[in-house]
């Protein structure tokens, strides 16, 4: 089964280069060992390797590991590259990054404070 990655709760990007031949158990440990991170919490994990032309997402569909492996024919993704970091996205820095988009846009219009009225 597929899933819609947008409706997904937490969506984190592992900033920095992973070794794009790790398979489901060496990304699954990265997320528990070094980030100390819920892998079975509605949660979608990115990776990105030295080329960054090509990435990984690992999510648990309550019955097993889903291991995406996209390569992009034209262009680039803007990842971020501070090697010791994992950043929780939202759904529309998910989208700008995998558009080839920073994830941050400082242009863009950010949602207003709730009962706030100028």
């Amino acid at each position: 089964m597929l899933v819609d990655f947008t409706h997904v709760k937490n969506i984190f990007v592992v900033c920095g280069r992973t070794d794009m031949r790790c398979g489901i158990d060496r990304l699954a440990g990265i997320i528990t060992d070094k980030y100390n991170l819920d892998l079975f919490d509605d949660a979608l994990f990115l990776f990105c390797g030295l080329k960054k032309d090509r990435f990984k997402a690992l999510y648990w569909d309550t019955d097993g590991f889903i291991l995406l492996y996209k390569r992009l024919e034209n262009g680039n993704l803007q990842w971020p590259r501070n090697q010791e970091e994992v950043k929780k996205l939202t759904s529309q820095e998910l989208r700008w990054l995998l558009e080839g988009l920073s994830i941050q846009q400082p242009k863009a219009i950010k949602p207003a404070r709730k009962g706030c009225i100028n």
